[in-house]
């Protein structure tokens, strides 16, 4: 077998390990969503079941502005959007796309976060903090448990620009890139679900 042979054959096995090393880290990222997945769904079925538990106090249509949590719910689907159009510039290899990408949803979903604290803040200075109903400690556990995830998400943003801005589009950073685009897409989905349930049907 000549040189330029056994360079190829190197090659290619190296990329089947690779390729190999990445579904595994791809799967196992699916199975901790799921993991997650399990306790959204504890956390929305604790919601529903204190949902009517005002003891005495505010229920949700005294509490939630509608056009304030819709424009929160618009940023976090933007950073979605933006999130996806990084990793088409990912696949491509255009590396400063893809940190412009980063960047636009970092601030979108920073913007998201800000918005949800500010909301928390003013209920808790008005009185209406976890510890007034039933209702208010579910309502601060499901939407704080995701604004936590979003923040845990934001930080490993800054992480993944600080790699790419280093070390270029490596096969493992793209790896990393993938997961970190299942998880934003997941807290989307959860989102989506936590408006719903939580914001519309409790202003009702």
């Amino acid at each position: 077998m000549t040189g330029e042979a056994v360079t190829i054959s190197v090659m290619r096995t190296g990329e089947v390990e690779h390729t190999d090393t990445a579904a595994r880290k791809a799967f196992g990222f699916w199975i901790y969503l799921m993991t997650d997945l399990v306790l959204f769904a504890a956390l929305f079925a604790t919601f529903a079941v204190m949902s009517r538990s005002y003891a005495g106090g505010p229920a949700g249509k005294d509490l939630f502005s509608l056009p304030d949590v819709f424009t929160e719910t618009m940023f976090l689907l933007s950073s979605s959007a933006t999130y996806g159009l990084a990793m088409l510039a990912t696949y491509n290899g255009r590396k400063g796309l893809v940190l412009a990408g980063l960047a636009v949803t970092f601030v979108l979903g920073l913007g998201f976060i800000s918005m949800e604290v500010s909301e928390f803040h003013a209920m808790i200075l008005d009185g209406n903090g976890p510890w007034r109903s039933a209702f208010l400690s579910a309502v601060f556990t499901l939407v704080g448990t995701h604004g936590t995830h979003v923040i845990f998400g934001l930080i490993w943003m800054l992480v993944m620009m600080v790699q790419i801005f280093t070390k270029g589009l490596t096969a493992p950073v793209q790896s990393r890139l993938l997961c970190l685009s299942m998880f934003w897409h997941f807290l989307d989905i959860v989102w989506i679900g936590v408006f719903t349930v939580v914001y519309l049907m409790g202003s009702m």
